[in-house]
């Protein structure tokens, strides 16, 4: 997600939705932080803005980059998360290097609401790809609103994160039992090691007769021979409707003539796939 003047956007919201004097504090606040090089004043604003703003407070969210708004209400934004990745876009523009290590050491201290908003609005930051290690190490909490906050609707892990990493957060967030549907950009990412992991998953689940999200198998399509294709045959013999037809997503999507020979056998589901009936986004709905 790149667009121009975030930070003069989000200012926008901040003051329209703002008492007049808690605005004016924080952009004076921010005038200080910029000028003094200040790494104090930095956190301790950053602490008071708890106090200024209350969790309550709702942002006014128009007239601003139609993109930014839609990700804001996305990500269900509240006024005291626009405040602080506002603060944070400010100090990094006005000296990247100077400011990066002070970011970075807040985060370290981060109560957990403080890293879910950091995490949710990381790709809004004008060096994101600097902070990589936190989004990675996101995805080994246990704490189900960090490891969501980096892996669900959020664009980030789709950017910065190497396949290892890709591969890491989907596996788990399917562990999780997370709506995969939720996860951006499943499809760009895919790669072999993942179709493998995801094969190898399913067989575990598989032998323990546990049930599998039919949305798992949606990055295996560009890799379907051998097992994987043996694993398409298991979902379309499968009795859950939602198994064949995920089996028939993958198998109109691949480039495998194999893929395709298996998909004429069921005519039904490929006339539900191929007239779009039935696609990604609505197959559990």
């Amino acid at each position: 997600m790149l667009h121009l003047d975030t930070c003069k956007e989000l200012s926008k919201i901040l003051g329209d939705s703002l008492a007049e004097e808690t605005h004016t504090w924080i952009e004076d606040r921010l005038d200080i932080i910029v000028e003094s090089k200040s790494a104090k004043e930095l956190y301790l604003c950053y602490s008071l803005l708890a106090g200024r703003i209350g969790p309550d407070k709702k942002p006014k969210i128009r007239e601003v980059n139609q993109e930014l708004a839609e990700y804001l209400i996305a990500q269900k934004a509240d006024l005291l998360q626009i405040a602080r990745i506002y603060l944070l876009i400010r100090v990094l523009e006005s000296d990247r290097a100077y400011f990066s290590g002070k970011v970075a050491n807040l985060i370290e201290v981060a109560d957990t609401g403080e890293l879910v908003t950091f995490l949710k609005f990381l790709i809004l930051l004008p060096n994101a790809g600097d902070f990589n290690r936190v989004g990675v190490e996101a995805l080994r909490t246990n704490i189900g609103t960090v490891f969501d906050a980096i892996a669900l609707n959020n664009p980030y892990p789709s950017k910065y994160f190497n396949d290892q990493q890709w591969n890491q957060m989907y596996l788990k967030a399917a562990f999780m039992e997370r709506n995969l549907g939720d996860i951006i950009d499943v499809e760009k990412r895919a790669n072999r090691d993942l179709a493998r992991i995801i094969s190898d998953y399913a067989h575990e689940r598989w032998a323990a007769s546990r049930s599998i999200d039919p949305l798992f198998w949606r990055p295996v399509a560009p890799f379907l021979e051998g097992v994987l294709l043996q694993d398409m045959d298991h979902l379309f013999m499968s009795k859950d409707k939602t198994e064949n037809l995920a089996a028939a997503l993958c198998c109109y999507s691949s480039p495998q003539q194999e893929a395709q020979n298996l998909l004429n056998v069921y005519p039904d589901l490929k006339e539900m796939v191929t007239g779009n009936e039935v696609t990604w986004e609505n197959l559990k709905k």
